[in-house]
């Protein structure tokens, strides 16, 4: 079974910036396509940013995000990153990375995807 790990949360101030990986053991990450969620407290866990399989050519992101947030894969280190920039108080959540696949073909990413597979997640908290 694909275990995801999140990394990289933490304490930043707004205005600042964290980079989120996640990883694999055991699994080649370049047949799955990979979202990132977040779920802040009291909240629904929602949708942040996915990247397609294989190659990464497509990504979506929530609209909260667009412009502040990239998401990439490394399928050479089997990792898919959040780089997440001019963060928030309202960006603070726990940040979870799940997985849709495997894909024999390249598969594109929707939120709305059967994500099979789930990281435990990493605390994200933006405060002064």
């Amino acid at each position: 079974q694909l275990r995801l790990v999140e990394s990289g949360g933490g304490l930043v101030q707004p205005g600042g910036s964290l980079r989120l990986s996640c990883s694999a053991s055991g699994f080649n990450l370049d047949v799955y396509a990979i979202g990132w969620f977040r779920q802040a407290p009291g909240k629904e866990r929602e949708g942040v940013s996915c990247i397609s399989s294989r190659d990464g050519s497509v990504t979506n992101y929530a609209d909260s995000v667009k412009g502040r947030f990239t998401i990439s894969r490394d399928n050479a280190k089997n990792m898919v990153y959040l780089q997440m920039n001019s963060l928030q108080p309202e960006d603070t959540a726990v940040y979870y990375c799940a997985a849709d696949g495997p894909h024999r073909f390249f598969s594109r990413c929707v939120f709305s995807a059967p994500w099979g597979s789930w990281g435990k997640g990493t605390l994200v908290t933006v405060s002064s």
